[in-house]
């Protein structure tokens, strides 16, 4: 079942709203909220069918707060990899400059990812506006009054920040104590009056002459990356584009205008795709080069396998196309059908052009072995295509969480299927015309069958 992922940040200095930080960490924080919400069954969300509708109501609906920022985002596709769909990517400073600067430079950046047409939404989620508390010691008095600074902070760590003190085990049950001011105790700045340090003469020093409160306003977390201070920027891509797009045009503008001494790093789904982003077209070149030298055995010439592998293109064309008018991006569901089309449609074109090789050595005229094998071949191939195309009609159609890799595969692999075949069977007699007649002039019309077996018998 579909999910969406909606955090709040607080902006409003009057009041706050308590919960996780989905971006920093993981970590319990006053100014940022964070709620699941299971969406129902697809064919329950009428007039909204998809996820991305449901996402865009949400968003007109919730426009008009003004004391909050609310991002609503969709879970990641593969789990373990960032906490939410689309890009991640770490803005690094390398100067060792201030994090006002680092968040500057960070919202200059998504805003300039914001320009592009590729990119629907990109933010950092860092705000150094949170209000808070700067503890500051007197070492001079501490240490006339023989307290020691360590002792302060214990202390200060015990009334407001909690201890773990003990466990303890009673009537069955397994207990852990906690040692921490009573809340009317700790509140605000002026319970510090009632509360007393020990120093090492064993006397109670008021905590109030040692140390002062001082208002300030800051980041909650410092995150680092590499040993640097980094900022977390997370965005998707607009409709139509893949998240290829996306990482290349993170790279454009890196290049322009990211400022000197700050770098970029990938987190994430990102980090693994940019990775293997090489690694897939080798897939693809492996791919057809397997199955080149597999017909070069088979077919004992170098030229003749060229026949096959120049019909799969027609396959690869009606993939594009049907991911095109679906709407589906080019993500790793449709490149793994590639894949598969690449064998299958290969498969289609051995049916033909093995069958005319045959007709062709039995003294057979060239084209006229081309149309014999096509006329012969023409209903096994049409039966087993549209028996696969049918068997993949579900996914095309599939509803739920699952449902954006289903259709991605099947629309792929249906549309490669369907115009691979349709083309094809003009087409790859027309290439084994071509390639054979090349082989031919290179080595010579092969001779008969029956002149073989004389050869052998005699």
């Amino acid at each position: 079942m579909d999910s969406i992922i909606s955090t709040v940040q607080a902006v409003d200095k009057r009041g706050s709203l308590s919960g996780l930080n989905l971006f920093g960490g993981f970590i319990s924080t006053s100014n940022f909220g964070v709620s699941f919400l299971k969406l129902k069954e697809q064919k329950d969300r009428k007039p909204f069918m998809s996820i991305q509708q449901v996402q865009g109501v949400l968003y007109q609906k919730l426009a008009g707060i003004k004391e909050a920022g609310i991002f609503i985002l969709m879970p990641p596709t593969v789990q373990g990899f960032g906490n939410t769909s689309g890009f991640d990517v770490i803005i690094q400073d390398r100067t060792g400059g201030s994090i006002d600067k680092l968040n500057q430079v960070t919202n200059a950046f998504s805003a300039a990812l914001m320009k592009r047409k590729e990119i629907a939404f990109a933010s950092s989620f860092y705000y150094t506006g949170n209000p808070q508390y700067q503890l500051e010691v007197d070492n001079a008095k501490a240490k006339q009054l023989h307290v020691s600074v360590s002792d302060i902070l214990g202390t200060m760590q015990v009334y407001y920040g909690s201890s773990y003190a003990s466990d303890f085990t009673r009537f069955g049950k397994y207990y852990r104590v906690i040692v921490e001011a009573d809340i009317p105790y700790r509140k605000d700045p002026s319970t510090l009056d009632g509360i007393f340090v020990k120093s090492t003469l064993g006397q109670m020093i008021p905590l109030n002459t040692l140390v002062q409160l001082k208002r300030v306003y800051g980041p909650e977390t410092v995150n680092r990356t590499n040993l640097f201070n980094s900022v977390d920027i997370n965005g998707t891509v607009n409709a139509g584009f893949s998240s290829g797009d996306a990482i290349r045009v993170i790279r454009e503008v890196a290049a322009t205008d990211l400022p000197r001494g700050y770098s970029y790093e990938w987190s994430g789904i990102s980090r693994e795709e940019s990775a293997s982003g090489s690694q897939t077209q080798l897939i693809f070149i492996l791919s057809v080069v397997f199955v080149y030298f597999l017909l070069a055995a088979q077919y004992e010439s170098y030229i003749l396998p060229l026949a096959v592998l120049f019909s799969i293109p027609t396959g690869l064309l009606g993939v594009f196309v049907f991911i095109n008018l679906t709407g589906i991006e080019n993500n790793i569901y449709v490149q793994v059908g590639i894949i598969m089309l690449i064998g299958l449609l290969a498969k289609n074109s051995i049916l033909i052009v093995q069958y005319a090789v045959q007709r062709r050595r039995s003294g057979m005229e060239l084209v006229a072995a081309a149309l014999e094998a096509s006329r012969l071949r023409l209903r096994p191939i049409l039966m087993t295509s549209f028996a696969f195309i049918v068997g993949l009609l579900p996914l095309m159609w599939a509803t739920g969480g699952s449902a954006l890799g289903n259709r991605s595969i099947g629309t792929g692999a249906v549309g490669g299927m369907l115009l691979g075949v349709l083309l094809g069977v003009f087409i790859i007699p027309v290439l084994f015309v071509i390639f054979q007649a090349l082989q031919e002039k290179m080595s010579g019309k092969p001779k008969p069958i029956r002149e073989k077996y004389e050869l052998r018998s005699e």
